[in-house]
């Protein structure tokens, strides 16, 4: 039986170096992909499949892969402007955008109860992270258009950080019972 739980939390392994990174996000950007390609004549259809076609994919189509190859114009644009153009404005203007998006993260966090100071590293996965994630979805597309088929690359597990803290279990009622020590 599955229940709705509030507090509920899950602890799982992310990748440890850039390989594995690149191959974790690689597997979903070609999955986003094939799902897209997979469920394309939902746009057509009728009744509840149809209504979430027209709505659904053409949003998974134009935020999950069309604006994520558009977005490397944003560097070229930066990059010119800095060279080229009218420096000040260009690093006002991208402090802006770096702005919204911290404010979004913040949001998000605090939604979360994360800490805040991850934030710290918005800037370098602007610089970074970013750009690694457009080669991996040039690679899906390119693997996608080509025909080829994706091997699954399971990421290996290490086990490295240990067992979460004791996790509170929830008896049938419903009232969170602690563990004893």
């Amino acid at each position: 039986r599955v229940v709705y739980a509030e507090k509920a939390r899950a602890w799982t392994e992310a990748p440890e170096t850039v390989q594995q990174l690149w191959s974790q996000r690689y597997r979903w950007s070609y999955g986003t992909m094939q799902a897209i390609w997979k469920h394309r004549r939902s746009v057509i259809e009728s009744g509840p499949s149809g209504r979430f076609g027209r709505v659904g994919m053409p949003l998974v189509s134009l935020f999950m892969v069309l604006a994520p190859l558009l977005a490397p114009l944003i560097d070229v644009f930066l990059l010119y402007g800095l060279v080229f153009g009218p420096t000040q404005k260009t690093i006002i203007a991208w402090l802006g955008v770096l702005a919204i998006q911290a404010v979004c993260a913040a949001y998000a966090f605090r939604l979360d109860r994360e800490r805040m100071t991850h934030l710290i590293s918005l800037p370098l996965q602007q610089i970074l992270y970013r750009q690694l994630m457009y080669v991996v979805l040039l690679q899906s597309w390119i693997t996608a258009l080509t025909g080829g088929r994706l091997r699954w690359q399971k990421l290996r597990r290490t086990g490295v950080l240990g067992s979460p803290p004791s996790i509170p279990q929830q008896r049938a009622g419903g009232a969170d019972r602690r563990p004893v020590a």
